[in-house]
Formats: structure tokens, C-alpha cells, sequence
């Protein structure tokens, strides 16, 4: 689908706070009408949609049929069913991360999408960052990549574990520096305070020979997220929290990458990328496929040992 004028509609499953990002993100894009708000909560989708001049909606057939693409940001274990059925209808769809809760549910998403040929996009925002940064640019393959993602307890994504909460973001990003298949994985979980883990550890090994070990928690007393990518030639250390990195590596990186508008609003950034690829035709920034490589290698994590009591 190309067009430079016309104006997509749009709607958002969801009034929790990604929801609200999202919406948000629609009704400030001049090639957008924000149509409506999709919440089994009335009350909850109305007060979200009559904030951007839309119409909150409990019955998903009418809103579906108002739209020409929506953003799915409902809690993860409900992204599959609204995800598929938009899809089933022609609609192009930006599924928030994780993409789905199982793999078999990930294939058959991006298998409706190919069918009906609509855009599917999965929510993995750092990978704008790295794309400000320049690192998806360097021609060269890492020997080791080592990544934390730490934050403090919230009442967020409770409904699955921390691999498909925050160390989902750093399996798709070591997957597409590597640039490789995935040959191993294996990790180890806690049992988690609500019958979801909260601690996990993992280590990815790559067709080529890259390794990627990573540790993720939603128990820790600050939020810390780093990444350490080493090269033949030299070490990248990157803080996400910060938005700064050392380099001794020879590749020209972008040190004021904390300035470039991807990198200081990922999630507006990937929003305007799925419009792109609606209404112009663009490459799609973070396909189906990416998801479910990332999903594929976090349920393999969830599956190792245990630890704790």
C-alpha cells in the first residue's frame, strides 16, 4: 500500500499505559485520525480515547470495523486472539513485545499477515537506539555480548515472566547483532513472587560462533540496564539508562546518539515507522519474524531449571 495523502485510521487495543503512549503517539501524527480506544473496561477505553477526540469501545467488532490498523497494547496474554483477528480482517497490526505467548501462536500471526498481506510489526523499541547509535551498521560480528536489564518491583506484566517482560528486549537485540542463528540456549529461573519467574539468567550460543550471556530482574533495589559487545578489535559498553557508551572499538559510533529523535523516543519512533510501512510501503523496521526469534529463545529460557525455593 503507497499513499502520500491518505490518512490511516487507526485504533489502540488496551487502555493500560502502553496504551496510552500509543494512542498518544497516533493522535500527534498529522497522517493519522486516532478512530478509537478497544478496552473491555468502557469507562477505562472512553476516558483514554475522548483525551485525543476518539471513541472508546467494549465490543472489538466495532471497533475493528471503523479501522485501518491498530496497536496492540493489552496485556501479552491477550495479544494473539486481537492480533489474529484483525489480521483475518485485512488489518495491518503493531503488536506490542512479547508477540504473542507461544511460538505456534507467533507462526500463525505472521502466517495471517503474509496471507492477507498486511504489515505486522512487533514493539521491540531499542532497536532504535542501536540504529541512532550506528552499531546495526558495523559490518563486523561480536565474539561476546553481555547484557543486564534490572529494574525495581511494579505492578506491571505480572502476567508473564521477566524473560518476556524486560529480557526479551535484549534477546532480540543480541540476535540481530549476531547476525546468526541461534545454536543453543540454556538459563535458569526463580519461581518468581506471583507463579511467574523474576530472576533469569541465560546464555545464547550462534551458528557462528558469537555468545551472548544475560541476566534480567524485576526484583532489583535500581533500574540498571547495560550491554557489553566485544570485538576482535575492541569493546563497546553501552548504558541504556544513561544513553551514553565507551567505545575503544575502531567503528564510527554516534556519541551523541542520546540526541537523535529514534533514540530519545523509541516508541514514537517505531509508531511513525509502522506508518511508513502502512501508507508508503517501507521496509518494516521490527518484522513478525524478529518477534518470534525473540519469543522462541525467551520460552526456552522459561522451560531450564529452577533455582530458589
Amino acid at each position: 500500500m503507497t499513499s502520500n495523502s491518505r490518512i490511516l485510521r487507526t485504533g489502540v487495543v488496551g487502555a493500560g499505559v502502553f496504551g496510552g503512549f500509543h494512542a498518544s503517539k497516533y493522535a500527534a501524527n498529522d497522517r493519522v485520525e486516532l478512530v478509537g480506544v478497544y478496552e473491555p473496561d468502557l469507562e477505562r477505553a472512553r476516558a483514554l480515547a475522548e483525551k485525543h477526540g476518539a471513541k472508546g469501545f467494549d465490543n472489538f467488532a466495532d471497533f475493528l470495523s471503523g479501522v485501518d490498523a491498530i496497536t496492540v497494547a493489552s496485556p501479552a496474554v491477550h495479544h494473539f486472539e486481537a492480533a489474529a483477528t484483525a489480521l483475518a480482517l485485512g488489518k495491518h497490526v503493531l503488536v506490542e513485545k512479547p508477540i504473542a505467548s507461544s511460538v505456534e501462536e507467533a507462526r500463525e500471526l505472521i502466517a495471517l499477515a503474509s496471507r492477507h498481506g498486511c504489515v505486522l510489526q512487533v514493539g521491540h523499541q531499542e532497536r532504535f537506539v542501536f540504529n541512532a547509535m550506528g552499531l546495526f551498521a558495523v559490518g563486523a560480528t561480536p565474539k561476546k555480548i553481555t547484557a543486564s536489564r534490572m529494574g525495581p518491583p511494579s505492578e506491571r506484566c505480572l502476567d508473564v515472566s521477566v524473560t518476556l517482560d524486560l529480557m526479551i528486549h535484549d534477546l532480540d537485540l543480541v540476535i540481530a547483532l549476531s547476525g546468526s542463528a541461534v545454536k543453543s540456549v540454556t538459563g535458569e529461573v526463580d519461581k518468581g513472587r506471583f507463579g511467574h519467574p523474576d530472576v533469569a539468567r541465560a546464555k545464547l550460543v550462534f551458528d557462528n560462533g558469537c555468545e551472548a550471556d544475560l541476566t534480567a530482574s524485576r526484583v532489583h533495589h535500581e533500574r540498571d540496564r547495560k550491554m557489553r559487545v566485544e570485538y576482535e578489535t575492541g569493546v563497546l559498553d553501552i548504558d541504556f539508562v544513561a544513553k551514553a557508551f565507551e567505545n575503544s572499538t575502531p567503528y564510527d559510533l554516534n556519541p551523541d546518539f542520546a540526541d537523535d529523535p529514534a533514540a530519545r523516543d523509541s516508541l514514537g519512533a517505531n509508531v511513525s515507522a509502522f506508518i511508513a510501512s502502512v501508507l508508503d510501503g517501507a521496509p518494516v523496521a521490527v518484522p513478525g519474524i524478529a518477534g518470534l526469534r525473540a519469543l522462541d529463545a525467551a520460552r526456552a529460557i522459561d522451560g531450564a531449571r529452577t533455582y530458589g525455593s
